[in-house]
Order: structure tokens, then C-alpha cells, then sequence
């Protein structure tokens, strides 16, 4: 393995730095910054708004109801934070926050 390692933003165990999910802890996207699911702009948690768009990133948990930061799990209930494209043929899982889907541009 070549380059140093990074703590997971979930566990704070030390992963690559390409990781895509932790291999201690198995959430998704331990190393890399947030971004804004409208405008991609990066982010920070804590933040009410996008400062790029404006996009408001405190929202109600579909799970638990609770505020949580718009990132990839409830700070609450720990769920996972997705929407999924309604539209038949589509299906695709993405950030919650976006008003039209990822994969075919149909809203949601």
C-alpha cells in the first residue's frame, strides 16, 4: 500500500486514502470531504448552507425525524442518507438534497 493513511471521519481508525468504505466500521465515504449534492461545491459539517449555492444542509432524517447535517448518515439514528429515483426504469440510490436524479434527470 503506497501514501499515508487517513482517520474515517465515523470510527477515527486509520484507512487508505482512496477508500470508498471503511474496512472497520463499513460506512461509506470515510476519508473524502462532503459536498454539496446540488452543486458538488465542498462543504463543511456544521454549515446551515452551501456557500457556493445556498442549499440549505440541514434536513429532517427520513428515518428518525431528527435535524441532521445533509451528509452520508443521521448524526441521530445513524441511518444512511439516500434518496432513490422513483421513476421505473431508474432506481438509482444518490444524496438526499437534489431536486432532480443523478442518473437520468427526471425529478424526484
Amino acid at each position: 500500500m503506497v501514501g499515508y493513511k487517513h482517520p474515517c471521519r465515523y470510527c477515527d481508525q486509520f484507512v487508505p486514502a482512496q477508500a470508498r468504505v471503511c474496512p472497520f466500521c463499513g460506512k461509506m465515504n470515510p476519508v473524502d470531504e462532503w459536498r454539496c449534492p446540488q452543486c458538488r461545491n465542498p462543504v463543511e459539517k456544521g454549515w446551515v448552507a452551501c456557500s457556493h449555492c445556498g442549499l440549505h444542509l440541514k434536513i429532517a432524517c427520513p428515518t428518525c425525524g431528527e435535524e441532521t447535517f445533509l451528509g452520508d448518515y443521521c448524526e441521530t439514528c445513524d441511518a444512511r442518507l439516500l434518496a432513490v429515483c422513483p421513476h421505473r426504469k431508474c432506481g438509482v440510490e444518490q444524496p438526499l438534497g437534489r431536486t432532480t436524479c443523478v442518473k437520468c434527470a427526471k425529478p424526484l
